[in-house]
């Protein structure tokens, strides 16, 4: 980890170098692990397939005056200075620092800049960049213009949508999780968009990390139904739906037991409103397989995603999971074959298949199976090999 000024290592030409060599590739984010989303959880696995085959910059928002971040080998690490999130207690974010990576690049040109998230840090990396003429490729992975609505502020949607498109369309490509995504963008507006989909670590997500003792903790007995949601614990995440869903499923089941991971401002409110309910807080690693495979239907009422990597991770765990026909549930479930995948306007239908599926351990058994070899099927190495292929390709465009 580093925080001197930033500075790329002396020994690289300050040349570009546009052959099908090593590249020099600074990705500037303002989340990274260990901060639990799906974003950080992204670029981690590329930047760390990344690493031992170009030269790598990671540019990042300093968490904190102890900030841990994890560390990659072969990838240089910039720490830059940031400031609270609202609303989310312990997040930083980036402050304008155009001047700051102008000087950075112009001393030590990178090839290439990849910009992973839109705060001030993202935008001061797509201002500086294009300045000195640097190729940037930026990534589109949260619908803030959504979440107006969620926080009481709808009016600024449209502000909100024109800050990102504005963004975006000052990069060489775009890159979004989802064609469904890429669609709905394009509709508003954004311009040279391509698809760069998400993979699944299925040796860590995998129905052997069952517990047995997991679940007498939560209160189930070995044929007990548990539903899981796995997610920010937020307004924009529709949890209210999952828990209804819930009810619904204790008034067929008693012993039906719903945990809930994750951590967010709504944590407490609804944790209290909800005693029936296990929330488990924030887990990672092998205690966050754990809880995927210690449950049995994984239930995801979210329609605010770009992607939704729980969803990939409740299949690989081999859980039955209901969602909306949506994000990843739409790339991924085939419904009724693999899990089920429901209008995302029909909310009393989404409650009624999480009831029905729940008395259903046999259909539950099979969809499970299914999810899980449609898992195996995910990986992220061919993810990586198009990522590596996508930063040449938008490279090469300035050389033709």
């Amino acid at each position: 980890m580093s925080s001197t000024p930033l500075k790329m290592p002396e020994a690289l030409s300050p040349e570009p170098r546009p052959e099908a060599g090593r590249l020099r590739v600074s990705v500037v984010t303002e989340t990274w692990p260990p901060e639990v989303n799906g974003v950080a959880m992204t670029i981690h696995q590329l930047v760390s397939w990344l690493g031992p085959r170009h030269d790598v910059t990671l540019i990042r928002v300093r968490q904190g005056k102890d900030d841990l971040g994890t560390q990659v080998p072969d990838v240089r690490t910039e720490l830059m200075p940031g400031v609270p999130v609202p609303r989310y207690h312990g997040l930083r974010m980036g402050v304008p620092s155009v001047g700051r990576l102008k000087a950075a690049w112009t001393e030590t040109r990178p090839d290439i800049v990849h910009v992973i998230t839109e705060g001030p840090l993202g935008w001061s990396a797509v201002r500086a960049a294009t300045a000195l003429g640097i190729p940037v490729v930026s990534d589109f992975h949260t619908n803030f213009h959504q979440y107006t609505a969620h926080y009481g502020v709808g009016l600024f949607r449209r502000v909100a949508l024109g800050y990102l498109r504005g963004l975006h369309n000052r990069t060489r490509v775009t890159l979004v999780p989802t064609q469904a995504l890429a669609d709905d963008l394009g509709s508003s507006g954004f311009r040279d968009l391509d698809v760069l989909a998400r993979g699944i670590d299925t040796e860590l997500f995998t129905p052997e990390r069952r517990n047995p003792e997991l679940r007498e903790a939560w209160g189930a007995g070995p044929n007990d139904p548990v539903l899981l949601m796995v997610s920010r614990i937020a307004p924009e995440k529709n949890l209210p739906l999952a828990l209804a869903a819930f009810a619904r499923t204790r008034e067929q089941i008693p012993n039906a037991r719903m945990v809930v991971v994750g951590d967010g401002p709504a944590r407490a409110g609804l944790a209290g409103s909800h005693p029936d309910v296990h929330f488990a807080g924030m887990q990672t690693g092998l205690p966050l397989a754990e809880h995927y495979a210690s449950a049995d239907i994984f239930v995801f009422p979210s329609l605010s995603e770009t992607f939704g990597n729980v969803t990939l991770e409740a299949m690989a765990s081999g859980l039955a999971a209901v969602a909306f026909d949506y994000a990843a549930a739409r790339e991924h479930i085939v419904d009724g074959h693999n899990g089920r995948a429901l209008d995302p306007t029909d909310a009393e239908g989404f409650i009624a298949t999480v009831a029905e599926l729940a008395g259903q351990p046999d259909e539950v058994t099979r969809l499970a199976a299914a999810a899980r070899a449609t898992a195996l099927d995910i990986d992220w190495s061919n993810v990586c090999l198009r990522y590596e292929m996508l930063l040449r390709k938008s490279l090469e465009a300035i050389h033709d």
